[in-house]
């Protein structure tokens, strides 16, 4: 992607369809006069006196218990300095976006216009009753330090400057981690900190709480080693100045055990390695290049332990797997600050997790076959979903037993549960399904590429490397739209109808001939059906030329699925296919089924639907509780509807006793689980979440799904076309460009998932 493109594209994402990416969402009813008369005047005043009489209801009658003011004065923002106020509201912003995804905390984000820290400490003090806790943000040392301390001394509320301290706990647990898979001591280590700012004073003094020891740390700013003798020191590079008679990062590495870099890319060279102990440990953290490059490394010394702050190694020190569950921690409990206890049971809680059996949907994510504690893997990975609900109890804990907490949790199990039931939204999913997409690279057909949409979704693909996109249509016009947007790289382009492809039509033609010349088609009519793109792209999936074939967006559904289910045969020991719509609902992932091919399926049929969907689910990770859904619960109705449903739940039971399945029921009843523990205590979905939906028939199914995409905007992965031996996917008429790009992404896990079934 060109420079001018990415910058386009970025801001356009900012921009569009409304400017920023955070806003604020009612969470109480406001249709009617009397629910305004409740939220504002008369109504709003009987809150008001009971917070009156005790500051602390606060936390009762408003959302202050669970609101984080996201803080900066816009002096060292990422890696773009001092931009002012302004300017950093993007990255607060994108802040605010990360503490509601993982942790399902809401922000404001403030941007103070005050570059002295008296001001910026009062302005603070003066806005902290809005807020359950206070997230410093890019702000420039040393001024950072002194303004943290101020703060966390005179606020009731957590405070912590994530810049220093993010990072410090991340990189803190891999150290830890790492220490012990290298077999050292960490009381002997002799550890180079290459970096003086906050986040390097910040690490070496959590390292030293860790057990480093001060005389064995070298630390080196751009100026080289920070020496006692050194003039002009800050306080707190002054605290870590050495007597050690180094002047060099390169006479520093010297039989150094273990390297922290926290400074810019590409200052650590292969000879500095290469002059380290044995089993040497380098986090080299600067980010997007690290201090040097991994895969250098890596052939320069095959003893070497490394992590970097990239996500395309193993070992990312990443700071979201830290602030999100720590502020979700300190909340929980009414922490009055987080405190050193606090932050190394942060430590601890990160390393222990990275040490138990990774769940299968991070292997999932991360292509691999199974992630065990060692070199390659020393941390938790950022899509773990322990994460949310083993470090927020860590964090609780350690707020209770040092005193800071004003709410002590009781029940722990009940606490879990709750955890759990976070959102930890904002499309998680897709980010899954991409990062899986991204790690086998398959060759995807876009049969309408020479559509607009069509095209800016395979270039999406091409350019974010989900996949190889293979361009079918009109060539003149496929040209002229690839200028247009800028699509300048070479990807594989097709026109089915011109003359040369005709040696390519008339093998694909053979082919198909082969497999249908006893079901009415002639060699000719076959020949001439490959003019078809549809025939065509689905040819060359059959013929191993590409992997997976994406169509349907200018066509109705039905017109395009049928040459498909004609020319993909369907999986070993399926007999009939079906389809499921992915919805990312406030309430998590839920499966839909069917949605667009089985118009009133039998209860046979409807067995082999939940068999199929269920096997999608486990691709995603997930484990499926299955609703079967009905007008009726549970023999309330004899209509031949329900009947067929009953015969398929019995069946089901009987013969899959381990599967969780239940019904007939009736929507409301599968998802509110306190209407169905109270009605039907006997239900197999008592204290199960609900994840799949199957339908009676296509009807409902189909206009349930599009209610909830366009009523509740509800984000949709399909229809997914289940049962098929090839991934072959039909989009739904004018489906968008991310949409595309997300079926484009599943099509891709769709055909590695077959490759290795074969």
């Amino acid at each position: 992607m060109s420079d001018s493109r990415k910058r386009h594209e970025a801001l356009l994402y900012h921009a569009k369809p409304k400017p920023g990416k955070i806003e604020v969402v009612p969470t109480k009813k406001y249709a009617t006069q009397h629910d305004l008369a409740l939220a504002y005047s008369p109504g709003v005043a009987e809150p008001c006196l009971e917070i009156a009489k005790d500051k602390n209801n606060a936390y009762k009658y408003t959302a202050k218990g669970n609101l984080v003011a996201v803080i900066t004065d816009g002096s060292a923002v990422l890696g773009l300095g001092d931009i002012g106020p302004e300017a950093s509201k993007p990255v607060m912003e994108g802040k605010g976006l990360l503490f509601k995804i993982f942790a399902d905390i809401d922000v404001f984000d403030i941007e103070i216009d005050s570059k002295n820290v008296e001001h910026f400490i009062s302005t603070v003090k003066a806005i902290a009753p809005t807020f359950g806790g206070i997230n410093l943000e890019d702000i420039k040392a040393p001024e950072a330090f002194e303004i943290e301390r101020r703060l966390k001394e005179e606020l009731d509320i957590p405070v912590m400057h994530d810049d220093q301290h993010g990072t410090a706990i991340i990189s803190a647990a891999a150290l830890k981690n790492a220490i012990e898979i290298t077999k050292k001591d960490i009381t002997k280590v002799k550890m180079v900190i290459n970096g003086a700012g906050a986040a390097a004073i910040s690490c070496t003094r959590l390292y030293l709480e860790l057990g480093a020891v001060r005389e064995n740390i070298v630390m080196c700013d751009s100026k080289g080693v920070i020496r006692k003798d050194r003039d002009n020191l800050t306080s707190q590079k002054a605290e870590f100045a050495t007597s050690l008679d180094l002047h060099t990062l390169e006479e520093a590495m010297q039989n150094a055990d273990v390297f922290i870099g926290l400074s810019m890319g590409n200052v650590v060279t292969p000879e500095m390695l290469l002059s380290m102990g044995k089993k040497p440990i380098v986090f080299a953290m600067a980010n997007p290049v690290p201090e040097i490059d991994y895969d250098l490394a890596i052939a320069t010394r095959d003893d070497i332990l490394m992590a970097t702050g990239r996500s395309d190694h193993p070992n990312q020190v990443n700071n979201v797997l830290g602030f999100p569950f720590i502020f979700r921690g300190a909340l929980d409990v009414r922490a009055t600050k987080i405190n050193e206890e606090m932050k190394m049971a942060a430590v601890h809680a990160l390393a222990d997790l990275a040490k138990k059996t990774v769940p299968e949907q991070v292997n999932i994510v991360y292509d691999e076959v199974s992630l065990a504690f060692g070199p390659e893997y020393i941390i938790p990975k950022p899509f773990d979903p322990r994460l949310i609900y083993e470090i927020p109890p860590a964090i609780a804990k350690a707020a209770m037993d040092s005193g800071v907490a004003l709410e002590p949790i009781t029940d722990w199990n009940k606490y879990r549960e709750e955890l759990m039931e976070r959102s930890g939204s904002g499309s998680k999913e897709i980010r899954l399904l991409h990062n899986r997409a991204k790690s086998n690279l398959k060759r995807i057909v876009f049969a309408e590429a020479d559509h607009l949409d069509v095209l800016k979704a395979a270039q999406r693909v091409h350019e974010e490397k989900i996949g190889i996109p293979i361009l079918l249509g009109r060539r003149e016009v496929i040209l002229e739209l690839k200028e247009e947007i800028g699509f300048t790289d070479d990807v594989p382009l097709y026109d089915p109808k011109t003359d040369e492809e005709e040696k390519r039509r008339d093998r694909y033609g053979e082919a198909y001939w082969r497999s249908r010349q006893r079901k009415g088609r002639t060699l000719s009519e076959a020949k001439k059906l490959m003019r078809e793109r549809n025939y065509f792209g689905a040819m060359m999936v059959n013929e191993k030329e590409a992997d997976a074939l994406i169509t349907g967006y200018s066509r109705p559904y039905p017109s395009v699925v049928r040459p498909i289910l004609e020319l993909i045969e369907k999986e070993k020991g399926v007999s009939k296919v079906a389809a499921c719509n992915l919805m990312l609902t406030k309430q998590g992932p839920m499966f839909l089924a069917d949605t667009t091919i089985n118009i009133n399926p039998s209860a046979k049929d409807l067995v082999k639907i939940v068999q199929l969907t269920t096997n999608l689910t486990k691709m995603f990770g997930v484990k499926p509780n299955v609703a079967m859904l009905s007008f009726s619960n549970f023999g309330s109705s004899t209509h031949e509807t329900s009947t067929k449903i009953k015969e398929a739940v019995t069946y089901m039971h009987r013969n899959f006793p381990d599967m969780v399945v239940d019904g007939e029921i009736q929507a409301d009843f599968a998802l509110n689980s306190e209407m169905l523990a109270k009605e039907f205590p006997f239900s197999k979905l008592n204290g199960k979440k609900v994840n799949v939906l199957i339908f009676p028939n296509l009807e409902s199914a189909n206009i349930t799904y599009k209610l909830l995409k366009e009523l509740e905007g509800a984000e949709s992965i399909g229809p997914v076309i289940l049962g098929l031996s090839k991934a072959v996917h039909v989009l739904q008429l004018g489906a968008s460009v991310d949409e595309m790009v997300n079926m484009a992404a599943l099509a891709a896990v769709d055909a590695q998932q077959k490759e290795n079934m074969v």
